[in-house]
């Protein structure tokens, strides 16, 4: 089936509340994360019994961009405008202030849909997390996206590893390898092995850097092998989206981990969409 193509980027009008602000580089986030969360549900509906979204940097569901000052629909309200929603969503954000904003906005755009609201940092909450997933669904099962969007390299591997044992669940995760991660090589390591969960990286970094390998390059290899350990497939960072600043520096990866053929061959097809963004220079 050929996908209905259409533009995930969703302007709004300011409604009073709070509204998070986030640079230029977001709108080819959510432009490809709502493509591939269309092609997902849609694709699996009669596959799974049910779907499920899993937005674990939920936000406040609108967020106004820098330089142009537009307010465009945030990732879990971009989730509730597909082809075929998800069966349930399942909003997660340490900031309050952010879920009741976010849950307002849920009663005006999509008041029918089955959303769940955790309320707290997810690497300490994440049993409520887990106990928002429905149990599996007799023969056909739970499906599970979940984008993952932080704003630093502060998600824990090991929080990642409990969501993952046991459950048929695809991250899509944004990896702030260069706005983050680079900044606390020196200063503070230890960020990085909760990261990546094992410091392991860092004799490997040794040896990265005699060989001129990017760090931004190393870690995304990095992160990938860990998720493999975890039984998905292998993603290169060839295969994930590099947004690069004008310097032609890395701002960030954005990687589809799934243990499923066919998840990879949708975001091939999300890349394909829109290849002229797939090294979008920013200034830094």
């Amino acid at each position: 089936m050929t996908p209905r193509r259409r533009d995930f980027v969703i302007p709004v009008e300011d409604d009073g509340q709070l509204i998070q602000t986030a640079g230029e580089w977001t709108i080819e986030k959510y432009r490809r994360m709502g493509y591939y969360a269309d092609l997902f549900s849609t694709g699996m509906k009669n596959a799974w019994g049910t779907r499920v979204y899993l937005d674990l940097y939920a936000g406040a569901g609108y967020t106004r961009v820098q330089n142009t000052g537009e307010i465009v629909l945030g990732s879990p309200l971009i989730a509730m405008t597909i082809r075929d929603r998800f069966d349930r969503y399942i909003c997660c954000d340490e900031n309050a202030e952010n879920i009741d904003a976010l849950r307002a906005r849920v009663q005006n755009h999509a008041p029918d849909a089955d959303v769940q609201y955790v309320t707290g940092d997810v690497n300490e909450c994440f049993d409520d997390v887990v106990a928002c997933l429905p149990g599996s669904d007799s023969q056909r099962g739970v499906l599970t996206f979940c984008f993952v969007d932080p704003y630093d390299i502060g998600i824990s591997f090991e929080t990642i590893k409990v969501l993952a044992k046991g459950r048929n669940i695809d991250f899509m995760t944004l990896l702030a390898l260069s706005m983050d991660a680079r900044r606390n090589v020196d200063l503070y390591p230890e960020r990085i092995d909760g990261f990546l969960g094992d410091d392991k990286w860092r004799r490997r970094w040794q040896i990265a850097k005699v060989r001129n390998t990017p760090f931004e390059y190393l870690l995304a290899l990095e992160y990938a092998e860990r998720m493999e350990g975890l039984g998905y497939l292998r993603t290169r960072p060839e295969d994930m989206c590099s947004v690069k600043s004008d310097r032609n520096v890395p701002l960030y990866y954005l990687a589809l981990f799934s243990r499923a053929q066919r998840a990879l061959d949708f975001w091939q097809t999300v890349q394909q969409y829109a290849p002229e963004q797939t090294e979008l220079r920013l200034p830094l």
